[in-house]
């Protein structure tokens, strides 16, 4: 007896399979668009850009340390403040300095004095030469009559004798007046009171005499924001001792660790775009690419890596690359030292070199508040050597 097929079974299957193969063409075709999305992404926006979020704000922490050793007896800002370049930070209890000062200057007045009197010891031996060569003159003048008369027989060869040791006594006392006039001139020849070196030895005491009185009080050298104060009222500090610190927000600047693999193509000056923690996706600075470091940051670690060994296993370096921010973006939305930030570098314009060709022409920072203390300093010494200068004649005149 002849059987059939069951094609009721084989159906469903045959349904199955197709279904199977038309999902797995749809995935394959979805993976080839995605793969191609992904390469056409990376050809023409992603490998021309390299982010990282290993990045933080950096800025100067200005350390206010002390010049001289002092008590504090006042403090003139604290954390948090907002404090100009000039303002008084710490003032020390100045009476050892003032005794100083004040000595410096008495020397220095009496030296002035001194040397006044050189001069003028100089033209008293001029004019002793003077006198001494008049009695030379008078003397040989005396021994040429005496010794015609003493050839003609007029007078006695004794006192002959007698006009020749005076003459020989002249000629010494005008050789011991033309020695000391030497020996005095030596003292201030080609000076004047001001140039004099015993005057400009007191001049220098003074001058670091008025300098160790000013640095008992501690200005702010810039700008900024107080933080990290340390010190105490009535504290005892050495030279060097920190204090506080002052950090000139306006300066800050970004520090992107990149790692080595992303630092190809690179370039100073190349667009970044900067996104802070504080502030969120809702703020974003614009920056420029200022510097690339010259090293790893474990090549500068206190204790480098010390890969010499059995055990070693390599791990990707970062690189530090400094990132500048516009100001002005900086006043609207300020950062602080050491928030963190996502950064993301245009790398299209690569027409910057990658490390810096030519030296900076002027100084990155600068400040002026100690440029006056010399200068006061400087006219303090003129006025005093003027006040002690005056006199007549010659003396007057130098």
């Amino acid at each position: 007896m002849a059987t059939t097929p069951d094609t009721s079974s084989t159906a469903p299957a045959a349904a199955g399979s197709r279904k199977r193969k038309a999902w797995l063409l749809g995935l394959l075709l979805l993976l080839l668009v995605a793969g191609a999305a992904t390469w056409a992404w990376y050809s023409l926006v992603g490998r021309w850009h390299q982010g990282t979020d290993d990045a933080y704000v950096s800025g100067n922490v200005v350390e206010i340390t002390p010049l001289v050793t002092g008590t504090v007896v006042s403090i003139g800002a604290d954390d948090g403040d907002l404090v100009h370049a000039g303002q008084v930070l710490l003032q020390f209890d100045p009476s050892d300095s003032e005794v100083a000062l004040q000595s410096a200057k008495a020397r220095l007045a009496r030296t002035v004095r001194e040397v006044r009197g050189l001069y003028s010891n100089v033209d008293a031996l001029k004019a002793q030469v003077q006198a001494r060569q008049a009695d030379l003159n008078k003397a040989r003048e005396n021994y040429g009559r005496r010794k015609v008369l003493a050839d003609s027989g007029a007078i006695a060869a004794e006192e002959l004798s007698h006009s020749h040791d005076d003459l020989t006594s002249a000629q010494s006392a005008l050789d011991n007046a033309r020695q000391q006039l030497n020996t005095s001139t030596a003292l201030v020849d080609d000076t004047v009171v001001s140039s004099h070196p015993d005057v400009m030895a007191a001049a220098a005491e003074l001058r670091q005499a008025y300098l160790d009185h000013a640095r008992t009080t501690l200005v702010a050298p810039v700008t900024g924001y107080v933080a990290k104060r340390t010190v105490q009222l009535g504290q005892r500090l050495q030279p060097g001792t920190a204090t506080m610190a002052v950090i000139p927000l306006e300066q800050v600047w970004i520090d992107a660790n990149f790692k080595e693999t992303q630092l190809r193509d690179m370039r100073i000056g190349q667009p970044v775009d900067v996104v802070a923690d504080l502030y969120g996706g809702d703020v974003k600075y614009s920056g420029t690419v200022d510097s690339l470091g010259a090293g790893t940051g474990s090549a500068f670690a206190l204790l480098p890596a010390q890969n010499a060994t059995g055990n070693w296993i390599k791990i990707v370096q970062r690189v530090p690359v400094r990132i500048h921010l516009d100001p002005r973006q900086l006043a609207e939305h300020p950062l602080r030292i050491g928030l963190s930030t996502v950064v993301e570098v245009d790398l299209h314009d690569q027409s910057g070199p990658a490390l810096a060709q030519q030296p900076r022409k002027q100084p990155s920072f600068t400040t002026q508040v100690f440029d006056a203390q010399l200068v006061e300093a400087d006219e303090m010494i003129a006025r005093l050597i003027h006040d002690n200068s005056a006199g007549s004649g010659k003396t007057a005149q130098r």
